[in-house]
């Protein structure tokens, strides 16, 4: 019996030694060099932002990662009380892992690894912004977003965000104001190229409905439309400058606060337009002879709104899912403005600015009236232009034909072949590019 009684004690010691020793463990912090902090790489693309990569901080070099050991959630939240958002957490799926520097660019030895996450246009848990709801009006906003990585062979926990780099974005200035009367500003963001060359064109793009407000970041990465600084846009330019101005509501407001398309006056239109002459003033450098308005909806108004008045500032105008009504346009406006080399884009399944109203009247009206400069790529809907997601067998709204106007990805004219110039074949930058007043 003592025999028994000896064997047993030392297994009931190892026994009540091991569970203390791992309460001890599972109660106990984890050390501090644990938590590691990350920086979010967010990038616009046809469908709007996304979270595509993490870049994670780590305390010594490395050579190699592997995408199998790190899980990724992310959360969403309103920064409105009250607010549930679709998708406000869940998983992220890893697509690879790399060995990189701060920024996200690859690396043989480094103190970081970058992980690329999946992203798609039915994958809103991706999305840092959210269309929203407020005071009467809906706009696209920068909500609460996070991630927590964990590492699944250390046990290493990244939930701290240090960074965010927004390329494209970050080569804009954000800090653009300018009052035009009395308590009354837009805010704006710019593009400057490089200064070799001589003068350089401007490029102006107006924003639609859902990007105004005081935020210029918004109307850039929304729809893509940073994209006009991307090197593939900049190049058939030899550089141009980029203005964005924001409306603080939306360039179709009237007096009355409510939508117009085109029966009344907006409000913007005049304080606007004092903008882009002030920013041309201050900015030497731009060619006069070479200034571009174009925009989509809302901006797609404001651009034809501003040609109407100003028909002779303009070199010519490109402008996607037009909300101006052709009945509000008199004979003797399509005249004035017969001369304006313009590049219309829309969609067919428009249900929103419905392109029998609007576009393809406008267009008519002007090639009646012998505008020897005007265009018009009208497409069926509004295609996945990528391929990845289906092709054309993938239909985003038929409100979205900016999609083609962002990716330079217009060619065809109304009648489906493509638009020439000296016989060759031209994309719509290409062919804004060479227009000259």
């Amino acid at each position: 019996m003592i025999r028994r009684i000896a064997l047993l004690c030392p297994l009931l010691f190892f026994l009540i030694g091991t569970r203390a020793w791992a309460s001890f463990i599972e109660h106990t912090p984890a050390p501090k060099n644990t938590i590691g902090t990350y920086t979010l790489i967010i990038e616009g693309f046809d469908w709007g932002p996304a979270v595509n990569k993490v870049v994670l901080s780590l305390e010594k070099d490395v050579s190699k990662a592997d995408k199998e050991q790190y899980q990724v959630s992310a959360s969403r939240r309103a920064k409105q009380a009250g607010v549930n958002l679709p998708a406000a957490s869940g998983s992220r799926t890893v697509l690879h892992a790399y060995v990189s520097d701060a920024t996200g660019k690859v690396a043989k030895t480094n103190k970081f690894i970058t992980l690329v996450l999946a992203v798609a246009p039915n994958d809103p848990l991706s999305s840092p912004i959210q269309y929203l709801r407020q005071g009467g009006r809906g706009a696209n906003q920068w909500i609460d977003y996070s991630l927590s990585i964990q590492s699944t062979s250390t046990d290493q926990l990244w939930n701290q965000e240090g960074n965010r780099i927004m390329p494209l974005i970050d080569k804009f200035d954000l800090s653009g104001k300018y009052t035009y009367k009395k308590g009354k500003t837009l805010t704006y963001a710019s593009y400057e190229p490089g200064s070799e060359g001589g003068k350089k064109p401007l490029i102006i793009w107006l924003h639609g409905g859902g990007e105004g407000g005081t935020d210029p970041s918004i109307p850039l990465i929304a729809n893509r439309a940073a994209n006009y600084a991307s090197p593939e846009i900049q190049r058939h330019f030899g550089g141009a400058y980029v203005l964005v101005p924001q409306s603080p509501t939306f360039w179709m407001q009237n007096a009355e606060g409510s939508y117009t398309r085109g029966q009344v006056n907006d409000v913007y239109n005049q304080g606007l337009m004092s903008l882009i002459k002030d920013y041309v003033k201050k900015n030497p450098k731009i060619d006069k002879e070479r200034i571009y308005l174009g925009g989509c909806s809302n901006g797609g108004y404001m651009s034809l709104k501003l040609i109407l008045l100003y028909p002779e500032y303009f070199a010519a105008g490109y402008i996607s899912a037009l909300a101006y009504n052709s009945e509000f346009i008199s004979d003797e406006q399509i005249k004035r403005i017969k001369d304006v080399p313009i590049w219309f884009m829309h969609s067919k399944d428009d249900q929103v600015t419905k392109p029998d109203e609007t576009a393809v009247p406008v267009y008519k009206r002007l090639k009646a009236a012998n505008a020897p400069n005007v265009h018009f790529s009208y497409f069926d809907h509004v295609i996945d232009i990528t391929g990845l997601f289906g092709g054309e067998g993938y239909h985003y709204s038929g409100h979205w034909s900016w999609i083609y106007s962002h990716a330079n990805k217009a060619s065809l004219d109304f009648d489906g072949k493509p638009v020439l110039m000296d016989g060759r074949a031209v994309s719509v930058m290409e062919w804004m590019a060479a227009q000259s007043k």
